[in-house]
């Protein structure tokens, strides 16, 4: 069945090829013009995913990343029509020259072919995923969990009858309904017909298709991200920065994990980020000297450096400087986003220079990390590998180069 579709696929992204930008941005618009069309059905397949998932005893997290309600339904749809009014990323000049034969040759984007993403709860990411790869010109294959299989069949119904209303190829988008762990892993090995599978989810997804994929992986990692309040920090600034950062989602890869303080500010600075923190209902879980400062926190321990609680949990750790501040980073963090606060340049300058993350902020949320967020209309996910794309994965990122080789009759 997946080689099946794979076929189905690699025919439509060839057939793609044929269509203009043009045509591809008209296709994406009557596409978000689906989803709110059936945005019942969508609703009431979700609400069916919702009442199973609780029966199972499903985590708050996990329960946040998988509801829809209208308000979600519409941004999927306004995030369709960003990326349709979004420059065509195909056709663009990278790079020319002329050689001394009279060879014109130039570097040119092209389309990626046939992306395969696998997710686990999140409903919307199908809707993003099939945007962006389809503005792109690449076919994709989705194959989401268990858990959100009724939203995502009713999501890719509405866009694939977008697609056939369009002229467009109706497989360009295809989705996997087998939600077996096998059907995943047949996907990671469609060698022949998929060019890029990106895993988004956790790091058991994450470990196993970069261990067993036999296709070309990106890596979008889990996110231990990092605040870091420096000793010339704006205290103010830094609980405004530390709330947005745990509380605003807790349930995303780009929400911070643990908080650093510098040892020369914890005392005048802990007592009001732990009591903003606690206030918004955060369990924290602090290390000996800073619970020293701060009583109501949990005793910490090594498990809770570098875990990805996903949930209103930060574990908490005072440091003696900066300098101990970016060991603490470089051996917990998963290179996805990081942040200082603080008032001196230098400090800030030094952070963002040797902390190796995809995002490094200085004065500002993790939570930017975003495609959206940062001008790309969408992402297909957050890439904390260095090739050959990093950080969040938007349009140009999902495309190639050839090179075009014109000439007037040259040999060799």
């Amino acid at each position: 069945m997946l080689k099946l579709i794979g076929q189905k696929a690699s025919d439509a992204s060839r057939k793609l090829s044929l269509y203009d930008n043009v045509a591809r941005s008209r296709a994406l618009q009557l596409m978000a013009a689906a989803l709110e069309k059936e945005s019942e059905k969508i609703l009431e397949a979700n609400a069916q995913d919702m009442a199973a998932s609780q029966k199972d005893g499903l985590p708050d997290a996990f329960m946040d990343r998988l509801l829809l309600n209208e308000k979600r339904v519409r941004a999927m749809a306004e995030g369709l029509r960003s990326v349709a009014e979004l420059p065509d990323p195909l056709d663009k000049l990278l790079w020319e020259t002329t050689r001394p034969n009279g060879l014109y040759i130039r570097r040119v984007s092209s389309p990626m072919g046939v992306i395969a993403v696998i997710f686990e709860a999140r409903p919307n990411v199908t809707a993003d995923s099939a945007a962006l790869s389809l503005k792109a010109g690449s076919a994709v294959i989705l194959r989401g969990g268990k858990e959100a299989i009724r939203s995502n069949m009713a999501i890719v119904a509405a866009l694939r009858s977008a697609l056939a209303q369009s002229g467009l190829p109706m497989d360009a988008v295809q989705l996997v309904e087998d939600v077996s762990r096998a059907s995943a892993q047949a996907l990671m090995t469609l060698k022949g017909y998929v060019d890029l599978l990106i895993p988004r989810g956790g790091a058991g997804l994450i470990r196993s298709a970069v261990e067993n994929a036999t296709v070309p992986v990106l890596q979008t990692g889990e996110g231990v991200c990092h605040v870091y309040v420096d000793k010339d920090a704006d205290t103010d600034m830094a609980v405004n920065v530390m709330l947005n950062a745990k509380t605003s989602r807790p349930s995303v890869c780009n929400a911070a994990e643990a908080l650093l303080v510098h040892r020369d500010i914890a005392e005048k600075a802990l007592p009001q980020l732990a009591k903003a923190l606690r206030d918004a209902n955060v369990i924290l879980h602090g290390d000996e000297r800073a619970r020293a400062i701060f009583g109501d926190m949990m005793p910490a321990t090594q498990d809770d450096w570098g875990h990805e609680f996903l949930d209103l949990i930060l574990a908490v750790k005072v440091v003696d400087s900066l300098e101990d501040a970016l060991d603490h980073i470089a051996r917990y963090g998963t290179m996805h986003s990081e942040t200082i606060v603080t008032d001196n340049k230098e400090t800030a300058a030094a952070f963002l220079k040797v902390v190796d993350a995809a995002a490094v902020y200085h004065n500002a949320s993790t939570r930017f990390t975003d495609g959206a967020e940062f001008g790309f209309g969408a992402e297909i996910g957050i890439s904390t590998q260095k090739l050959h794309a990093r950080g969040p994965v938007g349009l140009n990122e999902l495309t190639t180069y050839k090179y075009v080789i014109e000439g007037n009759g040259q040999v060799r």
